[in-house]
């Protein structure tokens, strides 16, 4: 008897070899959860339906937040302030249409906005007086880099590209003093371009 049972339990469909699987866990988390809302189901009708429209308001808001989340965020960076229209391209403003804009933001006291358009102004001052190269794509530092000034202007560049970064990147605070002493130090640049 023992023999024939050891014959039997030899067999390679006998082999009860524990087998690791990655995700072996998870599938036992699943089916415990669907033993426990089975259980629950049976025990407390009223708590399973509850648990399941709870569960299915917060589905939809969930997905009504993250729709409403897409959809701002698709305004935001589809209709920019300044747009000629629907399906139209933004429209490009100069360095009088900028310091506009820079004026109006800082009288609402948004300061840290007003800086980087006063920034945008000065660049396309300087660019006006052929003291640089205004591109969309460059990087503040770049213009002081390029800046065709002497080197005080140099320098003075590089101190207003300093503050912008501390304000705007840095979201160091900003108040009016420290915007009007930014325009004073960036209307006095203008006066300092070299010509080439």
């Amino acid at each position: 008897m023992r023999r024939a049972v050891r014959e039997v339990f030899a067999r390679p469909e006998y082999n009860w070899v524990q087998t690791g699987r990655p995700l072996h866990w998870l599938r036992d988390l699943w089916l415990r959860l669907n033993s426990w809302l089975d259980r629950l189901a049976s025990q407390h009708p009223v708590g399973a339906r509850l648990l399941f429209w709870g569960a299915l308001i917060a589905l939809l808001a969930l997905l009504v937040h993250i729709g409403l989340t897409v959809w701002r965020i698709y305004r935001i960076t589809v209709q920019q302030p300044g747009t000629a229209g629907p399906g139209a391209a933004p429209v490009m403003l100069d360095g009088r249409g900028h310091m506009e804009r820079a004026e109006a933001l800082a009288r609402a006291g948004r300061y840290t906005e007003a800086l980087a358009h006063r920034f945008l102004a000065l660049l396309l001052e300087l660019d006006r007086a052929d003291a640089l190269t205004f591109h969309p794509s460059k990087t503040p530092a770049e213009y002081v880099r390029e800046a065709r000034l002497g080197p005080s202007g140099r320098a003075t560049l590089a101190g207003l590209v300093s503050r912008l970064y501390h304000h705007v990147f840095g979201a160091e605070p900003l108040d009016e003093r420290g915007y009007r002493e930014f325009g004073s130090a960036a209307g006095t640049l203008v006066h300092l371009v070299t010509p080439r």
